[in-house]
C-alpha cells in the first residue's frame, strides 16, 4: 500500500472512532489517543522508514523544505468529505514522528460546547482585546472559532485571523473573514500584523501571542479601536497577566499595566476535564475589566483580581475553583477530577462542604456596583 493511501486509511479510522488525536513514532504502532487513553491500532510497531513515508505524504510541498530545513512543520490537512486535522511533524532522537489532532468540518456553537453567554457577548464587543489562554489541547483554539461563528452569523464587518496553520475554516455569512496561514500566506505573524491595519479589519484573531512584538501589535489593535481575539498559553487569568508582563523589560511594565487596563477587555482561560460519561468537558474561568479590575491591573496588583472574580459572578466574572463547583454540583465531573484541576483545592473542598459562596459579596469583602460594573463599551 502507498504511503498516501495508507495514511487516508488511517485517518479514515481516526474519524470514525471519533479520535482526538492520532500518534505516529518509530517502534510504536499508529496509536489513537481518544478520551484521554492511548489505544494502538494493532500489534507491528512502524519502523523508521515507514514513518519518514507517512511524514512525506502528510507534508505539503510548501512545508517539506521547512521540515528539511528546521525539523519541524505545523500545517493543516484536509480529507475531503471527513474533516480538517492539525498536523505537527518534528524529529525526536533523529527519527521522524508526527502528531495529527482531528478538527471537525463543523464549527460547534457556544451552546454546543455549554460554554459561558459570556463569551457570545464578548465576540460581538465593539472594541478591546480577549484573551483566550489554557495550556495545549485545552480547546483553546476551538472556542475561539465558536466565538467567530457567533459573531459572523449576527454581525457584519470585516474579520481577518492569522493563524499557525489555519484549523476551522470560515465561510462568509454576516461578515467577510480572511483566513491567513503562516508559512503559506504570510512569511510570519509579524510581517501579517504588521500590515493588518492596512486591510480595514474591524475584528482581527491572532492564532497565538508567543512574543513580545505580537504582544504589542494585539495591544495597539485594541487601542486604535478594533476587537483583538488572541490565545496565549497561560493556566489562569493571573498567570496571563504574569507572562503579558513578562514579555517586556522592566522599564516598561508601568506603561504596559497602564495599557492593559485601559485595552484588555476579558481574559478567558479553561480547561478540558474528563466528564463522568467518558467525555470532555470545559471549565471556564472569567476574568472581565471592570472598573475596579482596571484599577488592580493599572497598579499590578494581579494578586487581588482573583478575589474580585470570586466576587462578580452577577457580571459574568468566575473562577476556575466556581466552575468547577458548578460542574461537579451538576453531576458532570466527579469530586477527585474537581480537586485535581482546581487552583486552591481547599477552598473548592469548602464550597463542596458549604455551598458557593463565590457570587455573593458579603460585609468584608463588598464592593460597590459602580466599582464592579463592566465597561461601557462593553
Amino acid at each position: 500500500m502507498k504511503a498516501n493511501e495508507w495514511l487516508q486509511q488511517l485517518l479514515e479510522i481516526m474519524v470514525d472512532k471519533e479520535a482526538s488525536d492520532l500518534l505516529v513514532s518509530v517502534n510504536a504502532p499508529p496509536t489513537l489517543k481518544m478520551a484521554g487513553q492511548l489505544i494502538p491500532l494493532g500489534d507491528q510497531v512502524l519502523s523508521p522508514a515507514q514513518v519518514a513515508e507517512l511524514v512525506k505524504a502528510a507534508l505539503p510541498p510548501a512545508q517539506r523544505e521547512r521540515f528539511a530545513s528546521e525539523q519541524e512543520a505545523n500545517f493543516a490537512l484536509s480529507l475531503p468529505g471527513r474533516g480538517r486535522f492539525r498536523v505537527s511533524a518534528f524529529q525526536q532522537r533523529n527519527q521522524p514522528a508526527m502528531v495529527l489532532r482531528r478538527i471537525s468540518f463543523e464549527i460547534p456553537r457556544l451552546e454546543t460546547l455549554k460554554l459561558p453567554a459570556t463569551l457570545g457577548e464578548l465576540a460581538g464587543a465593539k472594541r478591546g482585546l480577549v484573551l483566550v489562554v489554557g495550556g495545549t489541547g485545552t480547546g483553546k483554539s476551538t472556542t475561539l472559532a465558536s466565538m467567530i461563528q457567533q459573531r459572523n452569523e449576527t454581525q457584519g464587518g470585516h474579520i481577518i485571523s492569522i493563524e499557525d496553520p489555519i484549523e476551522y475554516v470560515h465561510p462568509h455569512k454576516k461578515a467577510i473573514i480572511n483566513q491567513r496561514e503562516v508559512g503559506i500566506d504570510t512569511e510570519s505573524f509579524e510581517v501579517a500584523l504588521k500590515n493588518t491595519l492596512r486591510q480595514a479589519p474591524d475584528v482581527i484573531l491572532i492564532g497565538e501571542i508567543r512574543t513580545r512584538k505580537t504582544m504589542e501589535h494585539a495591544l495597539t489593535f485594541a487601542e486604535t479601536g478594533h476587537l483583538c481575539l488572541a490565545t496565549l498559553h497561560a493556566n489562569n487569568a493571573n498567570q496571563a497577566l504574569d507572562r503579558i508582563i513578562n514579555f517586556f523589560p522592566s522599564e516598561r511594565h508601568d506603561q504596559v499595566w497602564l495599557d492593559l487596563s485601559l485595552n484588555l477587555k476579558a481574559i478567558v482561560a479553561q480547561q478540558l476535564l474528563p466528564t463522568q460519561d467518558r467525555g470532555r468537558r470545559a471549565a471556564i474561568e472569567i476574568m472581565l475589566r471592570s472598573p475596579l479590575i482596571g484599577d488592580l491591573i493599572r497598579k499590578g496588583e494581579v494578586a487581588e483580581i482573583k478575589d474580585v472574580m470570586r466576587r462578580s459572578r452577577d457580571l459574568g466574572m468566575q473562577t476556575f475553583d466556581q466552575a468547577l463547583y458548578e460542574l461537579y454540583q451538576e453531576g458532570v465531573i466527579s469530586e477527585d477530577i474537581a480537586m485535581v484541576h482546581a487552583d486552591s483545592a481547599n477552598d473548592l473542598r469548602m464550597m463542596i462542604k458549604f455551598g458557593d459562596e463565590g457570587g455573593v459579596a458579603d460585609a468584608q469583602g463588598a464592593a460597590s456596583h459602580l466599582e464592579l460594573r463592566r465597561g461601557d463599551d462593553f
